[in-house]
């Protein structure tokens, strides 16, 4: 099969798409290194993706390229493509995340409704969309009350995909990550940035008291999940995809003070608006429907990045 991947440049899209090219399939990456974060990081997450032969790489923004020229050659679009962060949301950057998030996911939607082929969206959505909800573990089921304005364009994203699939039978799944982690993670998200202040020797920062819980997510389950739901028949569906390790962040310093074998100072400062209390991934539908399983534990996961942390500021002072 052949396959579009938006956001190929990025954290997850650059895991997808090389999973798909070492099973052997052609993927089209269409990427426009937003400046979210810093786009050398991008263009080093594509080292391994230029060199192969079946991968064709659109340094395009995805609101301007020629999309019936990409979808002509695909049967599924892996939209990871988003402006993410639940904190820099709000006031005068909101315009970006309805760009980014929610006019370019029309757009492509669009575009393949008037394709006249019949193309499978995957399409990544977030935890964020149901808000600072009491009713854990969270379900599909649950009315989703995001609780920043990150959430509202996920979940205008993913109402605009069933929508689609509705009206114009589009097969489209849409997959709920749960703080995903891993190697390459965006510099700004909390064990990145764990990470290197322990191999700085500096204080980890906590927003908030450390008792927060978020449900973690290796980054090749995530994977797997995309993968799974792009071969499956779950048209229409909307999945929760977890990791099964809720754990506080304090628990979270703890572990990594196992791994490191050092004592973690923490510093606190105050919540961030947007940032909920707690998440935790039902996420029977999904094993049900597309026979998904977390396979990293999260002492693994960190052990993992840790070490990815360690070599990569070992490479840098070489």
């Amino acid at each position: 099969m052949a396959y579009l991947v938006t956001g190929c440049a990025g954290f997850i899209g650059s895991h997808l798409s090389e999973r798909l090219l070492e099973q052997g399939e052609e993927v089209i990456g269409i990427d426009c290194l937003t400046p979210y974060y810093d786009p050398r990081i991008k263009r080093h997450n594509l080292e391994n993706l230029t060199r192969c032969k079946n991968f064709t790489w659109v340094e395009e923004d995805l609101l301007e390229t020629n999309l019936d020229e990409w979808l002509r050659k695909v049967d599924c679009v892996f939209h990871t493509a988003a402006q993410p962060g639940v904190r820099l949301s709000w006031g005068e950057e909101f315009h970006t995340y309805i760009r980014q998030n929610l006019l370019v996911t029309q757009r492509l939607l669009e575009s393949i409704k008037n394709s006249g082929r019949e193309i499978r969206v995957v399409f990544s959505s977030s935890s964020s969309v149901y808000g600072n909800t009491n009713q854990l573990p969270m379900t599909e089921s649950a009315v989703p009350q995001p609780f920043s304005p990150y959430g509202v364009t996920k979940l205008s994203s993913e109402h605009l995909c069933l929508a689609y699939h509705a009206n114009y039978r589009i097969p489209v799944v849409a997959l709920r990550y749960f703080t995903v982690y891993g190697p390459r993670q965006r510099p700004d998200m909390a064990f990145h940035l764990f990470c290197r202040s322990i191999l700085e020797n500096k204080p980890l920062t906590i927003l908030g008291d450390g008792a927060q819980t978020r449900d973690f997510t290796y980054v090749s389950d995530i994977v797997a999940a995309n993968c799974a739901a792009a071969r499956r028949p779950a048209e229409g569906e909307v999945f929760n995809i977890g990791g099964g390790s809720r754990i506080s962040l304090r628990e979270v310093v703890t572990l990594l003070e196992e791994i490191t074998g050092r004592a973690i100072p923490v510093i606190h400062q105050p919540s961030a608006k947007g940032d909920v209390r707690d998440t935790w991934a039902s996420t029977e539908k999904a094993q049900r429907l597309l026979d998904f399983r977390p396979q990293v534990s999260l002492r693994e996961g960190l052990e993992r990045q840790y070490a990815w942390h360690r070599d990569l500021q070992t490479s840098q002072r070489m």
